[in-house]
C-alpha cells in the first residue's frame, strides 16, 4: 500500500495563518481509498448553494481546482472511479465537499456523525449530500486500539479504523491505518494545530472549544491523543486535518 498526503484545500482568514485539508489517499494496488475530501468541484462551481457566504466568511474557504482530491487522483494516472472508498473523519463542510466527485464509491461514517447529519444539525451543508452518497455507517464496536475504541472498516487487503474521538462533532472519529508496521492516526478536527497536544494556552484552543458541539468531549479525546503521543509515539504517527506543518517533507501542501 502507498500512502498519499494530499492537501485538498486552503481556509483562510487574514491575519491568521492559512489552514490546510490534509487528505490521505491510500492506493491498494491500484485501488484508490481516500480519508476526508476536503473542497470538492461542485463546491467551487457552486459555492453559496453548497457552502454558503456565513461559512465561507467564517472559515475563509479558498476555492482553487487543482487542489481538489479529483483533480490530484487524476494527476496521480488513475480515474476518479478507481476511488473504491472514502472514509469520513465527520462531515464538515471543508471534510465532505469532495464526496459528490466520487458518486460511486462506498463512504464510511460513524453511526453517531450519520445519526446528526440527518437529523440535520446546523453544522452540516445538506447540499454536499444531495447526491445520495453510499452510506456505509460503522457502530460501536468492542475492539481496542491502544486503549481506544476501535471500528475495523472492511477494505480488503488494507487495516483502517475508525476511532472514536468525539467533541468537535458528536461522531467525529480519528482514522487509522496501519502501514509498514507502523500506524497513520489522521484525528481529523480532534485538534486544530499541533501544539494542542501540549498546551491549552494557545489562541486556537478557545476557537476549538466554540467550534466543539461537546466541549467536554473534545477535551476528553484531546487527552487521550496526548497519551498517545506520549507513550506511543514509537509505535504511532499523529497528524490532524488543518496543521499546515504536519505534511511530509515530500507532500505537495498546496
Amino acid at each position: 500500500m502507498k500512502v498519499h498526503h494530499l492537501n485538498c484545500g486552503i481556509l483562510h482568514v487574514p491575519p491568521n495563518p492559512q489552514a490546510a485539508c490534509h487528505c490521505l489517499l491510500l492506493d491498494i494496488d491500484g485501488r484508490l481509498v481516500l480519508i476526508d475530501t476536503g473542497i470538492g468541484l461542485e463546491d467551487i462551481a457552486r459555492p453559496l448553494e453548497r457552502i454558503g457566504q456565513p461559512a465561507i466568511d467564517a472559515a475563509g474557504f479558498q476555492f482553487h481546482e487543482p487542489l481538489t482530491a479529483a483533480r490530484q487522483v487524476e494527476r496521480l494516472g488513475f480515474p476518479t472511479t478507481a476511488v473504491s472508498d472514502i472514509v469520513l473523519t465527520h462531515a464538515d463542510p471543508d471534510h465532505a465537499g469532495g464526496l459528490a466527485d466520487f458518486p460511486s464509491a462506498a463512504v464510511h461514517i460513524s453511526a453517531e456523525e450519520h445519526t446528526q447529519l440527518t437529523k440535520g444539525h446546523w453544522r452540516y451543508s445538506p447540499a454536499q449530500f444531495a447526491h445520495r452518497p453510499q452510506w456505509s455507517t460503522h457502530h460501536t464496536s468492542s475492539e481496542m486500539w491502544f486503549g481506544l475504541e476501535s471500528r475495523p472498516l472492511l477494505i480488503p487487503d488494507a487495516d483502517v479504523r475508525l476511532i472514536p474521538l468525539f467533541g468537535h462533532t458528536l461522531g467525529h472519529c480519528g482514522v487509522a491505518v496501519r502501514n509498514e508496521g507502523r500506524w497513520l492516526l489522521h484525528v481529523g478536527d480532534a485538534y486544530y494545530l499541533r501544539v494542542e497536544l501540549s498546551t491549552d494556552d494557545h489562541p486556537v484552543s478557545a476557537l476549538a472549544a466554540v467550534r466543539a458541539d461537546s466541549d467536554t468531549l473534545r477535551k476528553a479525546s484531546l487527552s487521550e491523543l496526548r497519551r498517545l503521543a506520549r507513550h506511543h509515539a514509537a509505535e504511532i504517527e499523529l497528524f490532524g486535518y488543518h496543521d499546515c506543518s504536519e505534511f511530509p517533507p515530500d507532500a505537495a501542501a498546496g
